[in-house]
């Protein structure tokens, strides 16, 4: 090598390693931050960053899945006027079999899960959406594969490998501590 090849590799990587620091941070003018962090971006199709779908991951999203009572009442009727209300007890008990039934299913079928979220946001983009993060990577493919056609609630599950991680860095630390008003861009 001479001089100026040994001063191109070293700029590369340099570039290579500042871009490596910058993936899927605010700073990352190419990737959507968002799908990055939650798996889910409010501006879809028509975003104007790069979502990165993943290949193989150990967790997985089944999108809009979870049809709670009370945003299924407030998406009909946002005022609140001529919606029955129902209670803590009934939601509570709604999301329970909810989360039992899936949690069951998927373990039973496709391997040890090491957590299950189920998204409580009113946004269009997360609404319903249920993350699924198995022990083992190599549950996650085969079940994707499988869910993708199957029914539940009368509705077709679509499922897709997510590119979350960590949990806690994709849910909303206001809504942790029963602080957050806004339903937004985190998992909550």
């Amino acid at each position: 090598y001479n001089t100026t090849n040994l001063l191109h590799l070293l700029r590369d990587r340099n570039m290579a390693e500042y871009l490596a620091s910058i993936f899927g941070t605010e700073k990352d003018k190419v990737n959507c931050t968002f799908y990055f962090k939650i798996g889910a971006c409010r501006h879809g199709e028509t975003c104007t960053r790069i979502h990165n779908k993943p290949t193989f991951s150990q967790t997985i999203v089944l999108l809009s899945m979870y049809k709670s009572p009370a945003a299924t009442a407030a998406v009909l009727d946002p005022a609140g006027l001529g919606v029955s209300q129902y209670s803590d007890t009934e939601l509570q008990s709604h999301f329970d079999t909810f989360f039992e039934d899936v949690f069951v299913e998927v373990e039973d079928k496709y391997g040890e899960i090491d957590e299950m979220n189920v998204c409580d946001n009113l946004g269009d983009h997360l609404m319903g959406n249920v993350y699924i993060k198995f022990v083992k990577e190599s549950s996650a493919k085969p079940c994707v594969e499988a869910l993708n056609n199957r029914w539940y609630n009368g509705a077709p599950i679509k499922a897709e490998l997510s590119p979350v991680t960590d949990f806690r860095e994709a849910c909303c630390r206001q809504y942790e501590m029963g602080e957050c008003t806004r339903a937004g861009n985190f998992i909550s």
